[in-house]
């Protein structure tokens, strides 16, 4: 049987407003690193959403780690956050509250709307995981054909990078030339990324 070893990336931060712009640009830039530019626009709107919940919600912090994993047939997004409360969908609240100016799980129906599956579940006593998936097949991956012998094949990724993303960040974030991403100027602040592609294929 043949394996086939999944890809990561994590990123760790806190969830605020001025965070959640540098991840949606990491997570652009990985998709694209992975061949998986028709999933951008639905992957960073789903991230979005829940950063933004995070952000609104999340006791006793606003700490959280979005991770995501790309297997053969499916890219699967979470983040971690720090508070044990599982979100509610906006069609399971008091129906009082249910109004189009309702704002309470208003964000996890965008993310329903976007994806193939999504969930929650805890994780251990303090925490939970919030996931969605999107679908990964060959035309989503867009992979070129096997390239004429006489053009070297790109080299592949280090196991692990990691990078400082900047505060006030205005560059885009890029993948960097053999893995990872890079990010440009402004204040550093410490913002952990880690990054871990499949080898490459013979």
């Amino acid at each position: 049987m043949t394996s086939h070893p999944s890809r990561h990336c994590t990123v760790e931060l806190q969830a605020l407003p001025s965070r959640i712009g540098q991840v949606r640009r990491i997570v652009s830039a990985q998709l694209r690193y992975w061949h998986l530019d028709p999933l951008i626009d639905r992957a960073t709107l789903g991230v979005t959403e829940l950063l933004s919940n995070v952000h609104r919600h999340a006791r006793p912090d606003k700490s959280c780690t979005v991770e995501l994993e790309l297997l053969p047939d499916r890219l699967t997004v979470s983040v971690r956050d720090h508070d044990p409360r599982l979100p509610v969908p906006a069609d399971a609240t008091d129906p009082a509250d249910a109004t189009p100016l309702a704002t309470c799980g208003r964000g996890l129906a965008m993310v329903a709307a976007v994806s193939e599956s999504w969930g929650a579940r805890p994780d251990g006593e303090n925490g939970k995981v919030v996931w969605f998936t999107l679908p990964a097949t060959a035309a989503a991956h867009g992979h070129p054909a096997r390239p004429p012998q006489d053009t070297p094949r790109p080299a592949p990724a280090p196991a692990s990078v990691t990078a400082t993303v900047v505060a006030g960040v205005s560059a885009e974030v890029s993948a960097a030339p053999g893995g990872g991403v890079t990010v440009g100027g402004g204040t550093a602040v410490p913002l952990k990324v880690a990054a871990a592609t499949a080898p490459a294929g013979p």
